[in-house]
Parts: structure tokens; C-alpha cells; sequence
């Protein structure tokens, strides 16, 4: 019989695949798939190529924002370990629940080449931290920029409920007393409560580093802003033209809704496209395209990934015993 804990994470492992293909089948029972047809087939392939390209590069700028934070932290691994579980990581996201389990199979596969396990889950952790705070300032930005072309009360209330929940978040964390107050609850399971309070003293580590902080946060902006251009480009590959003003706008709030439960937040981020881009009068199918499209990019990312799993799991796993001489002189 299955453990209550196995049972647990099956039940909501099928829930979130449940939850994509309820959406999934929505979106497509709403969709004049002839129409999307004609969408794909008419689609030019020069900015959609590019835009791929450009989703490839921005990988690597998301594998050094990572990187920073792990000098930062002082752990001493091997570039090349960073970027093997990195690409492992976004290779687990196109099946593990959204970009979370992504996030432990990279923490887990790197902690097993430095002593300093806590501070591995404490790189990943703030650089998804940093990754949110550069979603929310991009969002913030564009839409005072923008506020006058979006006048949708509904957007406002989603980016001040980001920024409240962003600030919320960093306050926590990083002040002892609050986060003190909040790991009481772990007081009957001691050992529990000593590894989220070393986690924060590894948190309180980059308080003293200023640059590092800025740099990860600079390089989330960056990420977000090359997000929206890459989408921009992949609806001007469908044919249709949309200022980019638009998509600083959504990108951010797409991204976030992403990480809601799905598998690799499948069916919630074309559900957010299609929503997001009807407000500015993009027919549904041309939406659904071009989301599922920047899917299938993130599928050969991943599949990157797993090639590089691959390859290169031989050396991680298989372990060549050298003969013993003195062995052979027993015997002889």
C-alpha cells in the first residue's frame, strides 16, 4: 500500500494535469481551429525564427543572473555544474508542476557538489525571488507608461496586488523577527526549524552586497523586456501588429500566472494570452498561436536540457573502480 505522502503528490501531480487540459479544451471548444489553421500555415517564419533565437539566448542570461547569486552566497562549484542542473531544470519544467519543480530538481542536482546544501536552496530561492521583483518593477513601468492605451481598472488591481505581495514577501524574509515569529510553528520538530532559520541567515548574506542584488534584479528586467519582444515578434510572425508597449505590460502578468498549478504552466498562460489580448482586439486564435507557439520554444529549451542530461549523466553516476595490485599478487 502507497504512503499518505506518495498518495499526496500523485493526487496533485493528476490535478495539475487535470487543470491544463480543462483549460486546454476550453480554449480550443472557443477557437475556430480552421481559422487558427490558416493562422499557422500564412505564419512568416523570419520573425518567428528570430524570435527563437533570442529565447535561446535569454536562458543564458537567466543562468548567469543564477550564477551571481551563488558567488554571492560564496558556494565554490564549477560553472559547468551550474549550467548542467540549470538546463536539467528548465528540461523537468516541461513535466514537473509549473517552474517550481523545475526549481528543486536544479537545487537538488547542484547540492550534491557542495557541502553548503542550505545555501544551494537559498541561491535558488532568491533568484526566483529576484526574477519576481524584476516582473513586477517591468510591469510597474510599463503600465505608467502605457496606462493611458490600457485603461482597464482589472490590470491596475493585478500589478498593486503584485507589488503589495512582492513587498510582503521581502519584508518577511529578510527580517529576523519577523521570520523568527513565523518558524515558532516548527517548534516541536527542532531540526525543521534549525533549516529554515540557517536559510534565512543565508538570505541575510546578500543584505551586505548591494551590487550583486542590484545586478540580479537589473538582469530580471532584462528578461522581462526581452519576453515581451520576443512575443511581439512572434505575433508580427502571425501577421498581426501590436504596439510593444502592450506586451511589458501583460508579459509580467502572464509569467506570474504561469506559475499557478499546471505542468509547465500549460492551458494558464494561453488562457492569460487570450485574455490579455482580446482587451486589445487580437482574434482568439491568433492569441492561442502565438502562446502556444513560445511553448513549443520552451519545449526545445527543455529538450536541451535532457540531451544534456544525457550526455552527461554517465559522469555523474557511473563510478569506475581501479584494480587493486595487491589483490592480484594475493591470488597469484
Amino acid at each position: 500500500m502507497l504512503p499518505n505522502e506518495t498518495i499526496k503528490n500523485l493526487f496533485s501531480f493528476f490535478i495539475r494535469i487535470f487543470l491544463s487540459f480543462v483549460l486546454m479544451a476550453w480554449l480550443f471548444s472557443k477557437i475556430d481551429l480552421a481559422k487558427m489553421g490558416e493562422v499557422l500555415k500564412s505564419a512568416d517564419l523570419r520573425f518567428i525564427g528570430l524570435a527563437l533565437i533570442i529565447f535561446l539566448a535569454i536562458n543564458f542570461v537567466l543562468l548567469i543572473r543564477w550564477f551571481v547569486f551563488i558567488v554571492a552566497l560564496g558556494l565554490k562549484v564549477k560553472f559547468f555544474d551550474v549550467l548542467r542542473n540549470f538546463f536539467i531544470g528548465l528540461f523537468c519544467n516541461l513535466f514537473l508542476p509549473s517552474a517550481i519543480g523545475g526549481d528543486i530538481v536544479k537545487a537538488f542536482g547542484l547540492s550534491r557538489h557542495s557541502e553548503h546544501k542550505a545555501r544551494v536552496v537559498a541561491s535558488v530561492i532568491l533568484d526566483r525571488l529576484s526574477g519576481f521583483g524584476g516582473v513586477v518593477l517591468v510591469a510597474i513601468v510599463a503600465f505608467c507608461l502605457g496606462n493611458r492605451w490600457v485603461n482597464d481598472a482589472a490590470i491596475l488591481w493585478m500589478i498593486a496586488a503584485l507589488t503589495l505581495f512582492s513587498l510582503g514577501v521581502f519584508i518577511f524574509l529578510l527580517n529576523e523577527k519577523l521570520y523568527s515569529a513565523a518558524c515558532q510553528i516548527f517548534n516541536r520538530i527542532p531540526r525543521v526549524k534549525k533549516a529554515f532559520m540557517g536559510l534565512h541567515n543565508d538570505f541575510a548574506l546578500v543584505k551586505g552586497k548591494p551590487k550583486e542584488v542590484a545586478i540580479t534584479v537589473g538582469l530580471s528586467c532584462l528578461t522581462q523586456v526581452v519576453l515581451a519582444v520576443i512575443f511581439f515578434l512572434i505575433l508580427r510572425g502571425l501577421n498581426h501588429e501590436l504596439s510593444l508597449i502592450y506586451f511589458l505590460i501583460f508579459s509580467p502578468l502572464v509569467c506570474v500566472a504561469a506559475a499557478l498549478p499546471s505542468i509547465g504552466g500549460l492551458g494558464v498562460r494561453e488562457f492569460g494570452w487570450v485574455y490579455f489580448l482580446s482587451k486589445m482586439g487580437v482574434a482568439s486564435d491568433v492569441s492561442l498561436s502565438m502562446s502556444l507557439i513560445s511553448f513549443l520554444f520552451m519545449v526545445i529549451v527543455g529538450l536541451l536540457g535532457g540531451l544534456i542530461y544525457v550526455v552527461t549523466v554517465s559522469s555523474g553516476r557511473v563510478q569506475y573502480r581501479q584494480p587493486n595490485p595487491a589483490a592480484g599478487r594475493e591470488k597469484s
